[in-house]
């Protein structure tokens, strides 16, 4: 079978690398959403190009890491269009569980965390407020062969 190089359609046709970020950025926008809903969830960015490539079945050849930040950036302009927080800071790296600071800083402002807060579906512990990350989340058992991360799995 030979190798597909660039960007393409799951039927072979090739596409250019900005319809594919645009393509994925809708559906990423969608998956990030369904995150948001559960208190403290995170998604990685492995986890997350797979489910947006499986529901556009648009795939690439390049690393992701040369084009991930392009679809976050264009989920970033949609949720200040929508009013919504950037949503693009559940999405983590899957070695250390934390997002990129930009994202994150935004996410925590009070504007945002009355927002997650007020959302439809959602439901808050009796404690909310400590930050989403791998040490704290369901990435805990992954991480937990770092030792430093180790000794605060599972606290805040």
């Amino acid at each position: 079978m030979l190798r597909q190089r660039g960007y393409w359609r799951e039927n072979g046709d090739q596409i250019s690398a900005q319809e594919a970020w645009d393509v994925w950025a809708e559906h990423a926008y969608d998956i990030l959403v369904e995150v948001a809903r559960s208190y403290h969830a995170i998604i990685t960015y492995g986890e997350l190009r797979d489910r947006f490539q499986a529901a556009s079945g648009i795939r690439t050849s390049a690393l992701l890491q040369n084009w991930i930040g392009k679809v976050l950036n264009r989920v970033i302009h949609e949720a200040r269009r929508r009013g919504d927080p950037p949503l693009s800071a559940l999405a983590v790296r899957a070695r250390t569980g934390r997002s990129a600071p930009d994202t994150t800083r935004s996410f925590g402002s009070s504007r945002n965390r009355r927002w997650r807060t007020r959302s439809p579906g959602r439901s808050m512990p009796p404690r909310p407020g400590w930050p989403a990350t791998a040490t704290s989340g369901p990435l805990c058992r992954q991480v937990a062969v770092y030792p430093r991360w180790r000794r605060n799995c599972g606290r805040p």
